[in-house]
């Protein structure tokens, strides 16, 4: 019996939140919203009865969990009107447009206290109270900083940089980006309104290596989609670094112009340059300007040790440079230099008479093209030779129809054919009457043979001989030319 009851309750159970999920569902709300410090947002709350329309809505009430109990912060009557009980008629809340089935709800501007789970409830007949619930989350956008921390050289693990995201909902997520080796150390501060503020501080042995070194600041926060980047370079003090350039090792009695330059890099920058050395003053054949030691002519008191002494406002710190003079020049360094300056000469030289070969050898290659093409046949075609045809007295004339052999005579390289006037002709040019059966010789050169024989000279050995007359049958000449 025992067993059938427990059955009975549990399948009650099941109905009663199958009827108040059904209810549910005429009340729409969005199950969460987002909203922004200091900014607006609205809870949508819309009753959709349906198809029955004997629900009838008499009220709409906005209710709040504050600490598990459930406060009314908006109530709209269609009689009464909009009231608002914890904030009064001039409130931060407001119906957006109050009707029994619209009881969207605005709030602003939006404090971190609005934050939690809002119930948007409608009274009806007969079915009692629908509701729905809507969570409501606060964001604040952070104000986000970084910047270098200045230290000096030190041989502990210090603070080189510091990463601020301030007042953010919820809290910011910092890393930092380097190629240095460091460790970083992060921090949260509650503030009063519920936003958060991330310090994150990023810590090495600092050095003169890491002086002006790039690090960048990561943040990563819910209201940016993209990480926000910001580089900072960082800041170690140093005192200065010291080096003496200029001595070459062949120093040597009567020298003229020897200089020694001191070289120096600190932060902050050097301000002072001393110049001395280890016998006590400086020589008087030596002239101090700035961080410039220069020798205008060596002799035995410059054999000696020269220290530059320079100095920042971190600290000071000295080079020294011992200095060996010589009775007669050093030539072994003159030497090895000699021999590099001729190798580079040499090369030079080769390079040169390489080219001038190579130039040389495609003139020649060019010049032999050119003669073969003189030697050989002309590159371009004459122009066709025009019809000659002798006619003697015994000729009939041609029946019409009837067909003109021409029979072309080769002419041998030593023949020659002479004109009226004595001339020797390179080819003949025959005009024809209009019924074409009329044949004359021209005894003069046309102006075809001037313009070939100026253009190219071959064309003179090809002259025909005087001895060769012409046949007296009707026959084709041909120029030589034509052969070619």
């Amino acid at each position: 019996m025992l067993l059938v009851l427990e059955r009975f309750i549990g399948v009650l159970l099941v109905l009663v939140a199958v009827c108040m999920a059904v209810h549910g569902q005429r009340v729409k709300v969005r199950d969460e919203v987002t909203g922004y410090l200091g900014q607006e947002v609205i809870l949508q709350c819309i009753f959709n009865p349906g198809a029955d329309s004997s629900i009838k809505v008499s009220q709409v009430t906005w209710v709040k969990s504050v600490n598990g109990k459930k406060v009314s912060i908006a109530v709209y009557h269609p009689t009464h009107g909009p009231s608002y009980p914890q904030e009064g008629t001039t409130g931060r809340f407001s119906f957006q447009a109050p009707t029994l089935k619209d009881a969207s709800l605005v709030i602003r501007p939006l404090k971190m206290g609005d934050e939690g789970t809002y119930t948007c409830e409608f009274a009806t007949y007969p079915n009692g109270n629908e509701e729905a619930e809507t969570k409501l989350v606060l964001l604040a956008v952070p104000k986000n900083s970084a910047q270098a921390v200045p230290v000096t050289t030190n041989y502990t693990e210090t603070t080189v940089a510091t990463c601020i995201s301030a007042d953010g909902r919820p809290p910011s997520q910092i890393t930092w980006q380097s190629s240095l080796t460091g460790n970083v150390s992060t921090s949260q501060i509650n503030n009063t309104d519920g936003t958060v503020t991330v310090v994150s501080q990023y810590n090495i042995v600092p050095s003169s290596q890491a002086d002006g070194q790039s690090v960048t600041c990561v943040i990563n926060h819910k209201t940016s989609k993209e990480p926000f980047r910001i580089p900072v370079t960082l800041s170690v003090q140093y005192p200065p670094e010291v080096t003496i350039e200029g001595y070459d090792d062949n120093w040597y009695i009567s020298r003229s112009q020897a200089d020694l330059k001191c070289i120096a890099k600190g932060n902050p920058p050097p301000t002072n340059f001393h110049w001395s050395s280890t016998d006590g003053p400086l020589p008087s054949t030596v002239e101090v300007i700035n961080n410039l030691l220069v020798v205008k002519m060596v002799d035995s008191l410059v054999n000696t040790s020269f220290i530059c002494q320079v100095t920042n406002a971190v600290g000071t710190s000295s080079s020294q440079l011992k200095v060996l003079v010589r009775g007669s020049p050093n030539n072994s360094g003159a030497g090895a230099t000699g021999g590099i300056i001729g190798g580079i000469i040499a090369t030079v030289v080769v390079i040169a008479v390489v080219v001038t070969v190579v130039l040389i050898c495609k003139q020649q290659r060019k010049n032999q093209t050119a003669r073969d093409n003189l030697d050989g046949p002309p590159a371009y075609k004459p122009p066709p030779p025009k019809l000659k045809l002798q006619s003697t007295e015994d000729d009939k004339p041609l029946d019409t129809g009837t067909e003109v052999l021409l029979k072309p005579v080769l002419l041998e390289p030593s023949s020659m054919v002479e004109n009226s006037n004595g001339g020797h002709l390179k080819y003949q040019e025959v005009p024809m009457t209009e019924d074409c059966m009329d044949f004359q010789r021209t005894s003069n050169p046309s102006m075809d043979d001037d313009y070939l024989e100026q253009i190219n000279p071959i064309y003179n050995e090809l002259s025909y001989p005087a001895t060769v007359s012409y046949q007296d049958d009707k026959e084709f000449v041909m120029s030589r030319a034509m052969y070619v």
